[in-house]
């Protein structure tokens, strides 16, 4: 037996609003951040969890605060018991009422919590000696079931729904797996496209795009009219008329102004819009799908919980799911979402990005393809090239693709020399 010994948390800030990295219409000089712990055992093996959340800067320390309010519930604890029982831990720790009033299962205490579920599968899959996508990925379709919350949901799917799909899925599985290993798994770049680089350094970067074998980029859009029809006339004479070009609005309109402006981008083959509105608008999110179909609406990196997810589905209100590996309370909340989205029939394009999230999330589209939906149609990461060399395991991304990684763990555990390099000083808090 051994037990959990120390958890220790870092404010980890890097300067990226310094180029611009990671600008858009309504965060314009984002510092890419993350709360980030360690659980430390007693086990011989010597072997840690690692989690984090991603913020941008300011408020990371807040985001900190929440992660260290949860010690309570693995300090002392048996290991194995909490990593046996997957499931169970993520109930006790989203159902703990006093900490859950302050959502409930959404905001900083929910996001915290997915760093702390996310670090015990990083432990899980180290002791196991597998990536973590093999570790899902290989787990019986009951045993993946247990780990799914199905409150508030059973109106959707149901887990006798669920285990059907997983059982749907057990046939190929190793075949799928291999395919992976052998072709990878499609990717596309938001790297050329953020609001506040030049017109040179946006045609440059497309150029790269597709001499990098991409099929797919993404261009920020929502601060001026005039400029975006002018940028994507730059992007799209730049790669040509066979490369997909989304759009990204980060929540910039209202409902009509959103319907209103892709229209006037419509010209430009427009792959999808993302974030139209606020996050939290289901009525409004189905209203712009249906005004600028056939343009599919994206969504979902900043929807807070399963119950979003579920009610978004259900009122046709996206076309394209995005999931997000630190925003919701961790894999087992992910594991659901691609749940509803395999019932539903709508294709997953994760979130990633910021410091970490490629790392992360591609393990979720890894498990999607093998235990879940079965397929890669219509399916891709997103890739940003910022901030991989901090990490022990960094994405393996060439040809327009991710290549799975090998190494025991979930890919979040960041180099310890970065941890220092970068760790915020109170001294310097503002």
């Amino acid at each position: 037996m051994s037990t959990i010994t120390a958890i220790e948390t870092t404010d980890i800030r890097f300067p990226t609003s310094t180029m611009l990295d990671g600008s858009d219409a309504m965060n314009p000089d984002p510092d890419y951040s993350a709360a980030y712990l360690r659980i430390i055992t007693d086990a011989a093996d010597g072997l840690e969890g690692h989690g984090f959340v991603f913020t941008i800067g300011r408020g990371n320390d807040v985001q900190v605060a929440g992660i260290r309010a949860l010690e309570g519930h693995l300090l002392g604890r048996d290991v194995e018991e909490l990593l046996g029982s997957m499931g169970a831990t993520w109930r006790e720790l989203v159902y703990d009422s006093q900490l859950r009033w302050l959502g409930p299962e959404k905001g900083v205490m929910h996001m915290a919590i997915g760093a702390v579920v996310n670090a015990l599968w990083d432990l899980k899959a180290k002791r196991a000696g597998l990536p973590l996508w093999q570790l899902l990925g290989r787990m019986s379709p009951e045993e993946l079931v247990e780990l799914v919350d199905f409150r508030y949901l059973t109106d959707a799917i149901t887990p006798a729904e669920a285990l059907d799909i997983f059982r749907a899925a057990v046939p190929g599985r190793a075949e799928r797996e291999q395919a992976l290993l052998d072709s990878g798994y499609p990717a596309y770049t938001t790297s050329p496209g953020w609001l506040g680089y030049d017109d040179e350094k946006l045609a440059r970067l497309c150029r790269e795009a597709v001499d990098d074998g991409f099929a797919q980029i993404k261009l920020k859009v929502g601060g001026d009219i005039d400029d975006d029809i002018r940028r994507l006339r730059i992007a799209r004479e730049t790669v040509g008329p066979d490369i997909r070009i989304a759009t990204d609005a980060n929540q910039r309109w209202d409902v009509q102004q959103a319907i209103d402006w892709m229209r006037r981008l419509q010209p430009f083959d427009i792959a999808w819009i993302e974030e139209p509105t606020s996050p939290d608008d289901v009525l409004g999110h189905a209203a712009i799908a249906r005004g600028v179909a056939p343009i599919p609406v994206a969504t979902g990196e900043h929807m807070a919980n399963r119950v979003m997810f579920k009610q978004f589905l259900q009122a046709d209100a996206l076309g394209i799911l995005q999931i997000d590996a630190t925003r919701v309370a961790g894999v087992n909340e992910n594991i659901v979402i691609l749940l509803l989205a395999a019932k539903f029939g709508v294709p997953v394009c994760p979130h990633a990005g910021g410091v970490g999230l490629c790392e992360l999330v591609q393990h979720l589209s890894y498990v999607d393809f093998v235990a879940v939906s079965g397929s890669r149609e219509g399916r891709m990461i997103e890739f940003v090239d910022h901030l991989h060399e901090h990490f022990l395991a960094p994405v393996d991304v060439y040809d327009g693709r991710y290549w799975p990684p090998l190494l025991p763990g979930s890919g979040g555990e960041m180099r310890a020399s970065s941890r220092s390099e970068f760790e915020f000083e109170s001294a310097e808090r503002v």
